[in-house]
C-alpha cells in the first residue's frame, strides 16, 4: 500500500462519473431534465434554461442551490424530477465492488446529488452492501461542494477524522477543500481527459481546471486498479 493511504481508515467516493463511467451517460439524462425543468419553471426557452443552469451551476456549486436562492425553488420535487432516469445502459461493475469490499475501514458515497439516485445506482452497480452511509444534497442542508462548509457538515456528520480519509472525485476543485483539511485526494478521470486542457472544449475546461495543482494526490483513469493497490497489507 502507497504510504500516504497507510493511516487511512476512511475511503469517501463521488458518485457520477467516479463510481461509474462517463460514458453510461447518467448525467447526460440528469442534466437534460434540469433544463426542461427549469424551462418549464421559469417559463423560458431551453437554450435559456440551459444558460441559467449552467451559471448558477459555477456561481453556487449546483444549479439546484441557485434556484433556491434565485428563485425559492422547494428542492425536493426538482431532486426527484432530475433523478428519474433510466439505468437500463449502467452495468454491474464486481471487479469495483470487489476493491472497494476489500479496502480496510468504513466507505461513504458523498453525493452533490439525491441519497435515493445514489442507492438507485449503488444497487445497479451491485456495490450497495460496500458502503456504510451515502451523504447526500439533503444531508448537507442544501451546501454543496466545493464549499468549506458543506466539507465541514460531512465531517462532523460522519465522525471523520480527515487525517485518516482519502477522497475519490471526478472534479478537481471538490478535492481542494480535502487536501487543505488533510485527506489524501484520488483524482478519477476518464481515458480522454488525459489530453491537453488546451484541447478540451471552453464548455468543459473549467470543469478540469487544478487537475495539475498540488491539492491532487494522485490522479487515475483506472479506478479498480487503483483501488486493488490499496487493499494489501499495510506496512
Amino acid at each position: 500500500m502507497p504510504a500516504d493511504f497507510q493511516t487511512v481508515d476512511t475511503w469517501i467516493f463521488d458518485l457520477d462519473k467516479t463510481l461509474y463511467p462517463a460514458h453510461a451517460d447518467l448525467w447526460g439524462q440528469i442534466d437534460a431534465r434540469m433544463k426542461a425543468y427549469i424551462s418549464d419553471m421559469l417559463r423560458v426557452t431551453p437554450d435559456e434554461a440551459f444558460r441559467i443552469q449552467k451559471d448558477y451551476y459555477r456561481r453556487y456549486g449546483t444549479s439546484l442551490r441557485g434556484l433556491m436562492i434565485e428563485h425559492a425553488l422547494e428542492p425536493a420535487a426538482f431532486l426527484a424530477h432530475v433523478h428519474d432516469v433510466d439505468l437500463s445502459g449502467l452495468d454491474a461493475a464486481p471487479r469495483l465492488a470487489a476493491a472497494i469490499e476489500a479496502l480496510p475501514g468504513i466507505k461513504i458515497v458523498y453525493t452533490n446529488g439525491s441519497e435515493r439516485h445514489a442507492r438507485n445506482v449503488l444497487a445497479k452497480l451491485g456495490m450497495d452492501a460496500h458502503f456504510t452511509a451515502v451523504h447526500d444534497i439533503v444531508a448537507a442542508e442544501f451546501h454543496p461542494k466545493p464549499t468549506a462548509e458543506a466539507y465541514t457538515r460531512f465531517l462532523d456528520a460522519h465522525r471523520v477524522d480527515p487525517a485518516h480519509a482519502a477522497m475519490f472525485e471526478d472534479l478537481p476543485r471538490n478535492l481542494e477543500v480535502p487536501h487543505r483539511l488533510g485527506m489524501v485526494t484520488v483524482l478519477v478521470v476518464a481515458p480522454d481527459v488525459e489530453a491537453p486542457l488546451a484541447d478540451i472544449p471552453p464548455a468543459q475546461a473549467w470543469e478540469s481546471a487544478g487537475r495539475d495543482d498540488a491539492y491532487i494526490d494522485h490522479i487515475t483513469e483506472d479506478l479498480p486498479a487503483f483501488l486493488e493497490t490499496l487493499a494489501g497489507p499495510r506496512a
